[in-house]
C-alpha cells in the first residue's frame, strides 16, 4: 500500500490509476480524484467496442458531513491558479491490488473508496465504506458529460434531463438521442438541483500544448448516512439490466476473475501482477467476434503491429491458448494485399489502415511462438494459406511499394507514408525517414521466410507452393545482408536508403537480427554489436531511440505537439525493446549470470516504476532519454507489460532452470 501524509500527500495529484472492462471502455484519475487529462473519467464507455469511446462521468464531488454539522471535502479539482478543494489532504492510502482503493482519515472519520467495472459491461461501481468508529452523513454530486474522449466538453453543450425511477434509479438522458445512462444508488435520497460546473482544468493537457479547460454538469446530490461497517454504492451503467444487479454481488465476480487470470504455478507476486495488469488490454472487438488488443491507455486503439508485438507477452508467453488464437484470427481476417492493418479506425464508418510494413512480418513470429508453446497444429493448417498469400504479395510488390529487391531485401516507402515503429511525422515534416530497407524488417523477412519453410517441414502433406522460392530468397538474403549492413564500426546500418547507402544513425532496431526466433548473424558477430547498444542505447528502463552522441539526440521528451512527435525517436526510452534487448543477449552469449544480473537490474528498476510511479500497476509507453525515471506518453502501454513479462519469465527461467513448475520462456 502506497502511504501519504503532510509532506508527500501532493503526490496523490500526480499518481493515476485505470481499471477496464474488457470491450474498450475504461475508468482512470488520479489517487487525488482530481482529473488531471481529457482521458480522465469515472466511466469512459465504449459505444462500439472497442471503440467509439464517450466520456459519460467525470468524476464525482464528497463531502463528509460529521454529527455536529462540520462539512470536509474529500474532493480535489484543478482551477485557474488554485486547487479547490483540497480535499486529497485527507488521503493517507492507497491500494491497486486487487481494485483502487483510496483511504481517507477525516477528523476521526475513516473512508474507503473502491472503484471497479464490470467487465464486458459499460458500468462503473464506486464504494464508501465506514472503516472508523462514528457515523456520519456523506454529500455525493456526479458529474457528467457528453463527449468522445478525445474531446472536451463546455456550457454551451447540450445537456437533457433524467427520470427517476424505481428502486433508486435515475435514467439520466446527457444529450439528444443520446442512449440513456443509468445511475443506481443503494441507500439515501436524492435531491435534484441542476448545474454547471465551469473551468475545471488538466494541467496534463496544457503540459502537451493542448486545449485544458472544461466543464460538467450536474442534476443534483445523494445523501446519505453511514454507519461503522457500512458501504453505500454507487453504480453508472449504459445497461438498465446491469445497474439493477447488487453491487457486491457484482464486486465479488471481478475479484474470482481477477484471481483467475493467474495461473496456478506462478507464485512471483510481480509477475501475477504483471499478469493482471497485461489482461487491461485485452479487449473484444464487435466487428469481428473475436478479440484483439488495446495498444495503450489512455488514447490508443487495437494496432497492428503493438498486438503482434505486445501479445507475445500478454497471452502467448503466459500460456493463454484460446485468447492468444482468437486476437490472431481478429487479424488473419483482416489481411489485404497481403498486409494486416496498422490500426483499426476509431470510427466505424472508416476503414482499416494499412500503412505497416513491420505488422506483417510479426505476425509470422507471433504464429511462431504460438506454435512452439501450444502445439496446436489444426490452427496452423488452417490458416497457413494466410501466411503464403502475404509472402506471395511481398515477393509480387504490394501497397507503398513494398518489394524484395535483386539482392533479396525487403524495400519498403513511398511519399511520406512512415511504415515502421519508428513512424513519427508532424504534418509533413517526417522526422525520422526510413523508406529504403530498414534493417529490423530485413530481420523480420528473413524470420517470415525461415517461419514458412519450419512449417514446410512440419506439416509435410501441406501443399507449400513457396517452400523453394523461400528457401532461395532466404540465401538470398543472407549472402547481402552483411555487406549492406554491418559497417565499419562494427554494428549494423539502421536503414539502407533510397540510393542503397547505409545510414549508420545508431538505433536499436539491430537488435532484432539477433533476437528474433531465426537470428540473422552469427553470434561472433552479435558481440560487436551488442557491446554498441550496449554503451549507446541500453538503460535498466529500456532502450534509447537514438545515441547520445547524436546531433539530434532530444534528452527529454515534452512539449506541445511538434515538440513532442520531434523527439519522439529521438532518444526517447522504451521499455519493450527490452525483451529483446536480453534475448539478443542470451544468443550471443548463452545464459550466463552476467544476463541474470543484468534482467535483475532492469526489473528492479521497473517494479518500482509499476507500484509506485505514474499509473500506478501499469508501465508507461517511454521515459525520458537522459534521466529515465518519470514515465511519458501512455500511461500505461501493452508491449511494455509485455516485455516486462517475459523478462520475468526470463529471469525466473534463469535463476530456477531445474524448476518445472515454472512457465518455460519462449525461444
Amino acid at each position: 500500500m502506497l502511504t501519504f501524509n503532510s509532506e508527500n500527500s501532493k503526490e496523490t495529484l500526480t499518481k493515476e490509476w485505470l481499471v477496464t472492462n474488457g470491450i474498450g471502455g475504461y475508468a482512470s484519475g488520479t489517487i487525488s480524484g482530481a482529473n488531471t487529462r481529457r482521458y480522465h473519467g469515472l466511466l469512459v464507455a465504449s459505444l462500439n467496442p472497442p471503440i467509439q469511446r464517450q466520456v459519460l462521468v467525470t468524476k464525482i464531488e464528497e463531502t463528509i458531513v460529521s454529527s455536529d454539522g462540520s462539512k470536509y471535502s474529500l474532493s480535489s479539482n484543478y482551477f485557474p491558479g488554485v486547487i479547490h478543494p483540497d480535499g486529497y489532504h485527507y488521503i493517507e492510502g492507497f491500494e491497486r491490488g486487487p481494485l483502487p482503493t483510496t483511504i481517507f482519515s477525516v477528523k476521526g472519520h475513516l473512508v474507503k473508496k473502491t472503484i471497479f467495472m464490470v467487465h464486458g459491461s459499460n458500468t462503473t461501481i464506486v464504494a464508501y465504506k465506514n472503516t472508523g468508529k462514528n457515523t456520519f452523513k456523506m454529500i455525493l454530486n456526479p458529474f457528467y458529460v457528453y463527449r468522445d474522449y478525445h474531446s472536451l466538453y463546455h456550457e454551451d453543450s447540450e445537456f437533457c434531463h433524467y427520470f427517476g425511477l424505481d428502486r433508486n434509479t435515475l435514467e439520466v438522458y446527457t444529450c439528444h438521442l443520446a442512449e440513456p445512462l443509468y445511475v443506481k444508488y443503494s441507500s439515501g435520497k436524492f435531491t435534484e438541483e441542476y448545474n454547471w460546473f465551469k473551468n475545471y482544468q488538466y494541467p496534463e493537457e496544457q503540459k502537451r500544448g493542448q486545449d485544458y479547460t472544461e466543464d460538467a454538469f450536474s442534476i443534483g446530490n445523494f445523501e446519505l448516512k453511514l454507519k461503522p461497517g457500512e458501504t453505500f454504492y454507487i453504480t453508472f451503467s449504459t445497461d438498465k439490466k446491469m445497474a439493477q444487479q447488487s453491487p457486491e454481488n457484482l464486486k465479488q465476480q471481478e475479484l474470482k476473475r481477477l484471481k483467475s487470470l493467474i495461473p496456478q504455478a506462478i507464485n512471483d507476486t510481480f509477475l501475477k501482477d504483471l499478469i493482471v495488469s497485461a489482461n487491461q488490454f485485452i479487449v473484444n472487438r464487435k466487428s469481428t467476434g473475436s478479440k484483439s488488443i488495446i495498444a495503450g491507455y489512455h488514447w490508443f486503439t487495437d494496432w497492428g503491429r503493438d498486438t503482434m508485438i505486445a501479445m507475445q507477452g500478454l497471452t502467448i508467453a503466459i500460456g493463454d491458448q484460446e485468447t492468444s488464437k482468437s486476437i490472431l484470427s481478429t487479424f488473419l481476417k483482416s489481411i489485404d494485399q497481403g498486409m494486416l492493418p496498422n490500426r483499426f479506425a476509431d470510427n466505424e464508418n472508416e476503414q482499416p489502415e494499412y500503412n505497416t510494413i513491420d505488422a506483417t512480418l510479426w505476425l509470422f513470429v507471433s504464429l511462431y511462438k504460438y506454435y512452439e508453446k501450444f502445439g496446436d497444429a489444426k490452427f496452423i493448417t488452417e490458416n497457413i494459406h494466410y501466411l503464403e498469400d502475404i509472402l506471395q504479395a511481398h515477393i509480387n510488390g504490394t501497397r507503398y511499394k513494398i518489394h524484395v529487391t535483386e539482392q533479396g531485401l525487403l524495400y519498403g516507402g513511398e511519399g511520406i507514408k512512415q511504415l515502421t515503429w519508428m513512424d513519427a511525422r508532424v504534418g509533413d515534416y517526417v522526422v525520422t525517414p526510413r523508406h529504403g530497407c530498414p534493417v529490423e524488417i530485413q530481420a523480420l523477412w528473413y524470420n517470415a521466410l525461415q517461419v514458412n519453410q519450419f512449417f514446410g517441414k512440419e506439416f509435410p502433406n501441406v501443399d507449400f507452393k513457396l517452400k523453394t522460392e523461400s528457401e532461395i530468397l532466404s540465401k538470398k538474403l543472407t549472402a547481402h545482408f552483411l555487406p549492406y549492413f554491418l559497417n565499419s564500426d562494427g554494428y549494423l546500418n539502421d536503414v539502407i536508403g533510397l540510393d542503397f547507402k547505409g545510414d549508420k544513425t545508431i538505433r536499436p532496431n539491430q537488435i532484432f537480427a539477433l533476437s528474433l526466433p531465426f537470428p540473422l548473424l552469427d553470434k561472433n558477430t552479435g558481440k560487436s554489436i551488442l557491446e554498441v547498444v550496449e554503451s549507446h542505447l541500453f538503460t535498466p528502463f529500456g532502450l534509447r531511440t537514438l545515441s547520445p552522441d547524436s546531433p539530434d539526440f532530444c534528452p527529454v521528451y515534452k512539449g506541445n505537439q511538434w515538440e513532442r512527435d520531434t523527439s519522439y525517436h529521438q532518444g526517447t526510452v522504451w521499455p519493450f525493446l527490452l525483451a529483446d534487448y536480453f534475448m539478443a543477449y542470451s544468443y550471443v552469449y548463452g545464459n550466463t549470470k552476467e544476463v541474470s544480473t543484468k534482467i535483475e537490474l532492469s526489473l528492479n528498476a521497473l517494479s518500482k516504476h509499476f507500484y509506485e510511479s505514474d499509473c500506478i500497476n501499469g508501465i508507461s509507453e517511454i521515459f525520458d532519454g537522459f534521466k529515465p525515471q518519470e514515465g511519458k506518453g501512455a500511461v500505461q502501454q501493452a508491449w511494455s507489460v509485455s516485455s516486462i513479462i517475459q523478462l520475468q519469465l526470463m529471469y525466473n527461467n534463469l535463476k530456477n532452470s531445474d524448476d518445472k513448475k515454472i512457465i518455460d520462456l519462449i525461444s
